[in-house]
Parts: structure tokens; sequence; C-alpha cells
């Protein structure tokens, strides 16, 4: 019952696409950020980020999604990122920005992060197995 049961070609390509659709989206996020463009500098006035932090979370940004590419860390960066996403969420909820545009965006970003995980990790799998 606690063994691990292989992936199929397809659910390990899916997760493999998933992954690096929010592994693209990220590593842009964050070279953004680390520049700044004048686009980061006028989204976080309008958040209410202080300006000054945008290298640091671009930094942030990097690290996670360099830790979630790669197999033996991507647990981890899974996890960090999720707090990430989670800050921003809560940034966009106290600006009251859009619901489902903006506000729910770190939700389906996160969804796609550990969805594209589950698909290409046995061991997760293991951890929260599908019930029939």
């Amino acid at each position: 019952m606690n063994e691990l049961v292989p992936i199929s070609t397809t659910a390990l390509w899916t997760g493999r696409i998933l992954s690096g659709l929010v592994i693209l989206f990220l590593l842009f996020d964050g070279a953004i950020k680390l520049i700044p463009l004048d686009i980061v500098i006028e989204t976080s006035r309008q958040l209410g980020i202080p300006t000054n932090l945008a290298v640091t979370l671009g930094v942030l940004t990097l690290v996670g999604t360099l830790l979630y590419a790669y197999p033996r860390t991507s647990v981890l960066g899974a996890i960090l990122l999720t707090g990430y996403l989670g800050g921003a969420i809560y940034v966009h909820v106290r600006a009251g920005s859009p619901l489902f545009s903006h506000t729910l965006f770190g939700v389906y970003l996160g969804i796609l992060l550990w969805g594209g995980l589950y698909l290409r990790d046995e061991r997760l799998r293991l951890i929260f197995p599908w019930r029939r």
C-alpha cells in the first residue's frame, strides 16, 4: 500500500509541462523585479509595496523557483513558493484588486505548481494518495 507506483508517461509529461509553465512565468516575474522595470515600480506603488523591495522580492521568487525546478528540492521550492503566493494574495486583497484576475491569480498559480509536482513526483503521491 505504501509502495511507489510508477507514473504513467502521460501524467509525467503533463506534470512536466505544468511545472515548466510555472517555472517560466516565475523566472520572468523574478527577473523583471531585479531590473526593475517601470511597470514593476508603478505596480508596487499601486499595491502599497515599498519600491525598494522589488529586488528582494525578485531574489525570493528566483530562489524558490530554482528550488522548485530542481527535482531533489522541488517540494521545498513548492512550499516556499506557496508561502510567497499567499503573501501576494494578501497584498491584492488589501489593495482591493479585482478578485478573479488579480487576487486569485496566486491560487491559480499554486494549483498549477502543486498539480504539476504531484503528477511528476512519486513521493508526493505516497503522501497524498487518491482514494477510489
